[in-house]
């Protein structure tokens, strides 16, 4: 049929023929691809499969999971030993400055002045005996004139005082001679032991009244004067 009598829109150009050329060409090299594909070993050997990666609970692949635990570990640890070595050196802080205050304290021990030692307690006195008593007799007399000739040294016994006394006044104090040569030259003798005024002036023995007619210190002076010229009033048996 001549190409007049065709319909407009049914003609093929020779343009539409060429692409249908190119059309067929490539579904015949793409069927011919998919034929000629490489075989299990083959593609083992050139093309290297996917590897499906684990994934944890929370969505993570295992792998970082994992990494992220070693990491948060791995700054424990490190945390752990920053906070060792912080305490370690707080602690050897604390040591070093304690050492300080203890040098310091032992410093200002030493430059301290020591406290005087404390007065011994003053040892309370013994407290005085009571005064002695004596009767007021010739035994009295001589039993305190003893005790007063024993303080001041001056030798003597209750014998011979006895003695001498009983034979000059026959113990009475108040006795004077007024016949013997004292008598007459104004100065008679007086007392228990007929002593002169001069003789009791030179001999009196301190702490006994200043009396010659008091009897101990009569007595006293007596003994007094006798020790001086005769050793003692137990060597006198007369006048003397």
């Amino acid at each position: 049929m001549p190409s007049s009598t065709m319909p407009r829109t049914a003609r093929i150009t020779r343009t539409h023929k060429l692409s249908a050329a190119l059309v067929a060409t490539a579904s015949c090299a793409a069927a011919v691809a998919l034929s000629a594909g490489p075989s299990n070993a083959e593609a083992s050997a050139g093309h290297v499969p996917t590897v499906v990666k684990p994934v944890s609970a929370n969505g993570l692949p295992a792998a970082v999971q994992a990494k992220a635990a070693d990491a948060k570990t791995g700054s424990k640890a490190v945390a752990s030993v920053a906070d060792r070595i912080k305490v370690t050196a707080v602690a050897e802080q604390g040591h070093t400055a304690q050492q300080a205050a203890n040098r310091s304290t032992e410093r200002k021990a030493l430059a301290a002045p020591k406290a005087a030692p404390k007065a011994a307690p003053k040892k309370k006195a013994a407290p005085k005996p009571a005064p002695k008593r004596y009767a007021n007799n010739l035994d009295g007399w001589i039993r305190e004139a003893l005790d007063i000739m024993d303080a001041k040294g001056i030798p003597g016994s209750y014998e011979g005082l006895h003695r001498n006394i009983m034979r000059e006044s026959s113990g009475d104090p108040y006795a004077i001679n007024d016949w013997d040569i004292n008598a007459i030259n104004g100065i008679p003798s007086k007392g228990l032991l007929q002593v002169i005024q001069p003789t009791f002036d030179a001999y009196h023995v301190a702490g006994t009244a200043h009396d010659l007619y008091d009897p101990v210190a009569n007595i006293t002076a007596a003994a007094n004067y006798a020790a001086d010229r005769y050793g003692s009033i137990d060597n006198v048996n007369s006048a003397y």
